[in-house]
């Protein structure tokens, strides 16, 4: 299954431009960092699945609690290579959130500010396409902090398991005549949707367990439903 959809935006021209208008030394090595031709096939890219755990759902108020990214490809994913951090975010925790997380006030009363380890989160991110399972936590999250610490917001194309299972969904078995009877597509979250094919399941809310689970999941929608020779730029956002 292929799905095109024009790119919306042309990634290369835009980092190009951020590259000259930006301050901050480290996003400007991330977008001088060359990415990937929209023409790319999927089974050709380099990618990192990216999850962040947050202390609510709301980025204007919210923080980024902790990070997890794993390399991957659609043959492979790079467990070795995998970075896992907590940060300290800039208010309390609520009793909700380290129910939720797990993470405590003396987990992160050491814990780096996200600021401190950005270069390092950078670096692996640059001139690889992102994958993740619900691009507004992690699209605007990161935006958020990062104006927040230094002044300047953050883009970069996404590859969204979420955006991928509704799209594949709706056109299965969501058709119009569904629709208007009310009948609901299944969840999207993440641990259903991956129950769909076949895969196991992990303890939630852990940066890194989620996006490697990310990583695996797009492995199998695109080995079940899609392509794997179709050009990135028909799914990034």
């Amino acid at each position: 299954m292929s799905l095109f959809k024009p790119a919306p935006l042309e990634w290369q021209q835009k980092f190009a431009q951020k590259c000259q208008r930006v301050q901050d030394a480290r996003l400007q090595r991330f977008y001088a960092q060359p990415l990937p031709l929209a023409c790319t096939p999927i089974n050709e890219l380099e990618m990192v699945a990216l999850d962040f755990e947050t202390t609510g759902l709301d980025a204007r108020s919210d923080d980024i609690l902790s990070i997890g990214l794993v390399p991957f490809d659609l043959q492979r994913i790079y467990l070795n290579q995998a970075h896992h951090w907590t940060v300290r975010p800039r208010q309390n925790l609520s009793e909700e959130s380290i129910v939720i997380h797990r993470i405590t006030h003396s987990d992160i009363e050491h814990a780096p500010d996200l600021e401190t380890i950005l270069d390092e989160v950078l670096q692996q991110l640059a001139g690889k396409v992102v994958v993740v399972h619900y691009r507004h936590i992690e699209r605007d999250f990161f935006d958020a902090a990062l104006r927040q610490r230094i002044g300047e917001g953050i883009e970069f194309p996404l590859l969204d398991t979420l955006q991928l299972e509704s799209d594949y969904l709706s056109q299965t078995k969501g058709g119009w005549w569904r629709r208007l009877k009310g009948v609901k597509l299944p969840s999207l979250r993440l641990a259903q949707t991956r129950r769909r094919y076949g895969l196991p399941d992990y303890s939630a809310h852990h940066a890194l367990t989620d996006a490697i689970a990310t990583a695996e999941l797009l492995q199998a929608q695109f080995a079940h439903h899609y392509d794997a020779q179709s050009a990135v730029g028909e799914f990034w956002l």
